[in-house]
């Protein structure tokens, strides 16, 4: 169900260390958020009552969470909990990753050590903090991997999603990406398109990508190529309703080919176009990899 548009907002920030909780804070704090640094999971449900007491006067908030309140870090499902049974706030959990080989190399710049690696050496830290993690990263409902994010492609994110009105839609986000650059890593759902005739091998269709009428064509008209998106969409339109009832505010679907720039690119033009989605559902689509190596 879609939270009331009068309810408070609250967010909770969290995830790895080094994964941009900072920018995170900034880019709320432009949108009208009170944001609190640090603040104990324990006093969560205190800090929902004072929400609900102020009247509407407080009317989004932005909490961060890390570990450098670790002692208090297992209380925070127990507190999430607490407040689902006795507030009526609308609670969000802002989760940011980032690779460990993208973290070490912040921290190697910043020259801050990580706060779980006393001694050792910062992957040692990142490591053990994921693990701790795992079961938070779980239950929250925006993922967002910075790895690849500049700080104002990050907060550019982050405006689109919270400087929407409280009756937020559910985002269905398609991007198409080459294998040879790596799967999408805050993907939710990745299929693999390389079973499909490739242009590449057609010299009038290689240098254009899978939006250019002619090589979306080539693609469409196979009978493989009809069968897999029937059998897909049909997939989709079952799983994402899924993804939104269980409080999930975006499901990213990744399709990939070799290298990003034919196939995958006209299977996500065609599911930006056929697949459909309710009234509160809205689907972006995206292309990482289609201007790589454009020759």
């Amino acid at each position: 169900m879609e939270p009331a548009t009068n309810l408070s907002q609250l967010v909770i920030i969290t995830g790895m260390s080094g994964a941009g909780k900072t920018i995170a804070v900034q880019s709320l704090e432009d949108l009208g958020f009170f944001c609190v640094d640090n603040l104990p999971p324990v006093l969560i449900p205190k800090f929902a009552e004072l929400i609900e007491q102020s009247n509407g006067k407080i009317g989004k908030v932005a909490l961060v969470i890390d570990l450098r309140g670790r002692e208090f870090f297992t209380a925070l499902s127990e507190a999430l909990e607490y407040m689902s049974e006795h507030h009526t706030i609308n609670c969000e959990i802002l989760f940011l990753d980032a690779s460990d080989e993208t973290l070490v190399r912040r921290y190697k710049e910043s020259r801050r050590r990580h706060p779980m690696s006393q001694q050792s050496m910062p992957l040692e830290g990142i490591r053990a903090e994921r693990k701790l993690l795992e079961d938070l990263k779980g239950k929250a409902s925006l993922i967002i991997n910075t790895s690849e994010l500049k700080p104002a492609m990050l907060k550019d994110r982050l405006t689109n999603h919270f400087g929407q009105t409280q009756h937020k839609s559910f985002s269905v986000n398609v991007t198409s990406f080459g294998f040879k650059y790596g799967i999408p890593l805050d993907a939710d759902l990745v299929f693999d398109v390389r079973f499909l005739p490739n242009p590449h091998y057609i010299d009038e269709l290689r240098p254009n990508t899978g939006q250019h009428p002619d090589v979306y064509n080539y693609v469409m008209k196979w009978p493989e190529t009809q069968t897999f998106l029937t059998k897909l969409i049909d997939m989709l339109e079952y799983l994402i309703p899924q993804y939104h009832e269980e409080g999930k505010s975006q499901v990213i679907i990744g399709i990939g080919c070799t290298g990003g720039k034919h196939r995958s690119v006209a299977i996500s033009e065609y599911l930006g176009e056929h697949l459909k989605l309710k009234d509160s559902e809205q689907i972006r689509v995206s292309h990482r990899d289609s201007e790589r190596d454009r020759t």
